[in-house]
């Protein structure tokens, strides 16, 4: 399995363009081979953003980045985040 996180500071003025930007992706991955799950969650004491999918594979990853990215082509994350997208590819050891 991969589990493919990533960690999300909106500016306060755009927290729920954000999520609804994850939403977005997270409704894409559900309808792709591989995934098992897939959660927006939000940190309860600064706010920050994780996304969380699990894939059975990076293959399944890889075959599904075509339909993630179309689901928030447009997306002005630069404007949206007061930091840069932290991304990881999390393999269990």
């Amino acid at each position: 399995m991969l589990y493919h996180v990533a960690i999300h500071t909106p500016k306060p003025e755009h927290t729920q363009d954000l999520i609804d930007s994850m939403h977005r992706f997270a409704d894409a991955a559900r309808r792709q081979p591989g995934l098992r799950e897939i959660r927006t969650l939000r940190d309860v004491r600064d706010g920050t953003l994780m996304g969380m999918a699990i894939w059975d594979s990076a293959d399944a990853l890889a075959a599904a980045r075509p339909a993630l990215a179309a689901a928030t082509e447009g997306d002005d994350f630069d404007a949206w985040e007061s930091e840069p997208v932290r991304a990881f590819l999390l393999e269990e050891v």
